[in-house]
């Protein structure tokens, strides 16, 4: 029993747990905003379940596919990890390379297969997630050695193929067609593709004495943590901005306001968090990506909220 326990325990670190959450929150909220696009959020409590098994229908093949991509990851970076992360559990050898080889082969098959039966958008989506995730970690494509792509490949899968894909299944499920894409989910996936931008230039900044030794061309590693904590900052901070002007032109009253006072108390506590970083503590940079992470939670509770709220 003790060592069931201590194989769950890695894996749940095996799994990233912030990928997890995030994804976790991505599939709910974008039901929520689906519910509100359709007027169903009147009624959704009465027909709750009705939505339920939709909802976990496409919610477990995400996680799935989540488990896949940052375990294939872990899997062609055990040396970096041995040195950025060797608390992993493949770099800190709680599981063999056997192991996470298997674990990533099933979730992956899994993800496809209960994605397949759940619908063609869902396939789709899950789909160009793997592809996207393989090309980033495995040789000899790799492309996380490359700035740009790296980037490109985290916030088009996070913000583009994930929030189109997921409303287009759900408007697909539950009224027979994939339907046209309403401001609300463009406005959210605005929102994501630059704030994940952010989140994948960050990631790399306490990384950088693997990413060096292994020859990892990142920002951080080009343009020196300074730099690049900086640019994050700056576009989280566009980020909200901009969610706030968008909020007061396209939601009514009452959810704008709260889109607009909670982002500016978002913003608050960023800044304040900001001015604690010491770039040469890692303990503090780690935690200032740790609540990067938080802020990225609270835009898919926030966010879906007041749109079914407003809806």
């Amino acid at each position: 029993m003790k060592q069931m326990r201590q194989w769950l325990a890695a894996l749940w670190k095996f799994s990233r747990p912030h990928t997890i959450i995030g994804t976790s929150l991505s599939v709910w909220g974008l039901a929520l905003i689906t519910l509100s696009v359709l007027s169903l959020s009147q009624g959704f409590l009465e027909t709750l379940g009705q939505w339920l098994p939709l909802i976990i229908g496409a919610w477990i093949p995400c996680l799935c596919g989540n488990v896949y991509i940052v375990g294939l990851n872990q899997l062609t970076d055990v040396g970096i990890d041995r040195i950025n992360k060797p608390n992993l559990p493949l770099a800190s050898g709680a599981f063999s390379q056997r192991e996470g080889v298997g674990i990533v082969s099933i979730a992956g098959l899994l993800a496809l297969l209960l994605a397949g039966f759940q619908g063609p958008y869902l396939l789709g989506m899950v789909a160009a997630s793997l592809a996207i995730g393989t090309a980033y970690s495995l040789p000899p494509i790799r492309l996380k050695r490359f700035a740009f792509w790296a980037a490109l490949c985290i916030f088009g899968v996070r913000g583009v193929i994930v929030n189109l894909g997921l409303f287009w299944h759900f408007h697909q499920r539950w009224t027979g067609e994939a339907g046209v894409v309403p401001p609300q989910v463009w406005m959210l996936t605005a929102f994501i593709v630059v704030y994940t931008f952010a989140i994948a230039i960050f990631k790399d900044i306490p990384d950088l004495e693997g990413d060096l030794k292994f020859r990892i061309r990142t920002l951080t590693v080009r343009l020196g943590s300074q730099t690049v904590f900086k640019l994050a900052l700056a576009t989280i901070i566009f980020c909200y901005s901009g969610m706030i002007i968008a909020a007061s032109l396209i939601l009514s009253l009452y959810p704008a306001l709260l889109i607009g006072v909670s982002h500016i108390g978002l913003l608050l506590i960023l800044w304040r968090s900001s001015k604690n970083v010491n770039l040469r503590e890692q303990n503090t940079v780690r935690q200032f990506y740790q609540l990067i992470w938080k802020l990225f939670f609270a835009e898919y509770i926030l966010f879906p909220l007041a749109c079914f709220w407003g809806g």
